[in-house]
């Protein structure tokens, strides 16, 4: 349906077949985890998906609409050791995600949330 708000194409239709959100996740050291989430249509944001460091250990088969989740062996070890997001998905819907009070990951979809401040990054 055309926008009356839009001259040419809309801003959902601009992407054609691909997904408009991009998420990936990593974990540090400490076990802590990070995600990272980018509206292709909004944000002007990059994401490296690669370290620096020897090309035998940089994964190299990152396609656009294409979710990967093998950047993590069963044994909790890197596949990848240059790969600094290990999984990461494509989606239509805004998923956000935050740990409860009760140290639960909650992924809200289509609806807002208000991170606290102060957080490490």
């Amino acid at each position: 349906m055309a926008s009356p708000y839009y001259f040419g194409q809309s801003p959902d239709d601009s992407l054609g077949d691909s997904p408009r959100y991009f998420y990936a996740i990593r974990r540090n050291d400490d076990g802590e985890l990070f995600l990272a989430r980018v509206d292709n249509i909004v944000d002007k944001d990059t994401i490296d998906l690669n370290l620096p460091g020897p090309p035998e250990e940089t994964f190299e088969d990152f396609e656009p609409g294409v979710d990967f989740f093998d950047g993590i062996a069963a044994d909790k070890e890197v596949n990848y050791a240059n790969m600094y997001y290990t999984q990461y998905r494509w989606d239509q819907r805004s998923m956000l995600y935050y740990v409860d009070d009760e140290g639960m990951l909650v992924q809200r979809i289509n609806q807002n949330y208000d991170y606290p401040s102060g957080n490490s990054s």
